[in-house]
């Protein structure tokens, strides 16, 4: 359905990096979304991270085999999707916190070098709790795909 979306828009909602912080808290090393290529608010969002063998992480996770931690693939799908719930007015100021993680899959090893698009879409909300359907692609290929539960407080 997000495909469909993505296909027929014809202009676009792009954040930067530093428009980004004024909507999340997270910062380096942790703010794990470079950009959101398109949005609406409080629906959907696709964000780009840009995945550098400089990143802190790959010190350790593995020397000589460098892999993004699948966890901060998710916390960058989760990221991207709170840019689309916290844009809300409503929500202006508040932070989303994870509720869960169900139903996630990795597919393939994200490496430096490696370009991540990040899409999430809100399937269900009921009050301060939604759950969004989330995947990583790279080169068009799926690296991860999971199902995120979450709580705007």
């Amino acid at each position: 359905m997000l495909e469909e979306i993505l296909e027929n828009r014809e202009e676009k909602n792009i954040l930067s990096a530093e428009e980004i912080a004024q909507i999340l808290p997270h910062r380096y090393p942790f703010a794990l979304v470079d950009r959101i290529l398109d949005y609406e608010p409080g629906v959907w969002a696709v964000g780009r991270k840009c995945v550098s063998m400089d990143e802190p992480f790959f010190q350790g996770h593995f020397p000589g085999n460098p892999i993004m931690p699948g966890v901060l693939i998710v916390e960058a799908l989760a990221q991207t999707g709170a840019v689309a719930a916290l844009s809300l007015p409503e929500h202006k100021g508040k932070i989303a916190l994870f509720g869960g993680i169900k139903n996630c899959r990795f597919k393939k090893p994200v490496v430096p070098g490696d370009v991540l698009e990040l899409r999430c879409m809100m399937v269900r909300s009921k009050g301060p709790v939604g759950v969004a359907e989330a995947e990583a692609l790279v080169d068009g290929k799926v690296a991860a795909r999971a199902e995120i539960t979450f709580s705007i407080i």
